[in-house]
């Protein structure tokens, strides 16, 4: 039974960071999926030297099991959906979550990137860095609109996710890079000693520290 592995999301960044170091000083775009994947996202680029933003998705939650997913959508509406949704939920009630999670989506990229666009991403080697990935919805549904904005490497990374999943992510990213594939998967949390789950406040606080650590050293 694996127990905890990283102390908190900032050592797993570092840890993650470190296993990319094959991408340090090659202009790659770190893409973090917000919120938890912000502040392991923050430390992977901090080591590599990238660029650093995020990229909204958001799992399709089930009416009666909010914690449980059948898909997820992206910002830019790339949706993706497991394969058996249809057989789990009606048309309609699908749409209706559907619209839903784009309303969120909006949302938190008005919040958290300041109704930014996301930076350019055709041609770039992009690292989508989350804290952990459990059913892999939100991860496929990024991988989609990274591949509609024409990205040149797509690469997969988190400090941990459960072995199948991170099998089948493989065939959709050019790699994927996980440091800890427990069997007995339950729970992102379960590999950290620390965890709590992020305020759009602690995001926002994140992004400020990199781009006024960005100013300072352009300066």
């Amino acid at each position: 039974m694996v127990g905890f592995v990283f102390d908190d999301r900032h050592d797993a960044g570092k840890q993650l960071g470190r296993a990319l170091e094959a991408y340090r000083g090659k202009q790659a775009l770190v893409l973090a999926i917000p919120r938890g994947g912000v502040m392991v996202g923050y430390e992977v680029a901090a080591h590599l030297d990238a660029d650093f933003s995020m990229i909204v998705a958001r799992k399709l939650p089930f009416p009666d099991n909010p914690e449980a997913g059948f898909g997820a959508i992206a910002e830019d509406g790339s949706t993706f959906l497991f394969p058996e949704a249809q057989s789990w939920l009606s048309k309609t009630e699908i749409a209706r979550i559907i619209a839903a999670q784009e309303k969120e989506t909006a949302r938190r990229v008005n919040a958290l990137r300041g109704g930014r666009p996301l930076p350019e991403i055709a041609g770039r080697t992009v690292i989508l860095v989350d804290d952990g990935i459990a059913m892999g919805s939100t991860m496929r549904a990024a991988i989609l609109c990274c591949r509609n904005q024409k990205a040149g490497r797509l690469v997969v990374a988190a400090p941990v996710a459960g072995p199948d999943v991170a099998e089948e992510l493989r065939g959709l990213a050019d790699e994927v890079v996980v440091l800890v594939t427990p069997p007995f998967f339950r729970a992102v949390a379960q590999v950290y000693r620390q965890w709590y789950d992020l305020s759009d406040a602690e995001v926002v606080e994140i992004m400020a520290r990199w781009e006024k650590e960005k100013s300072r050293i352009s300066e």
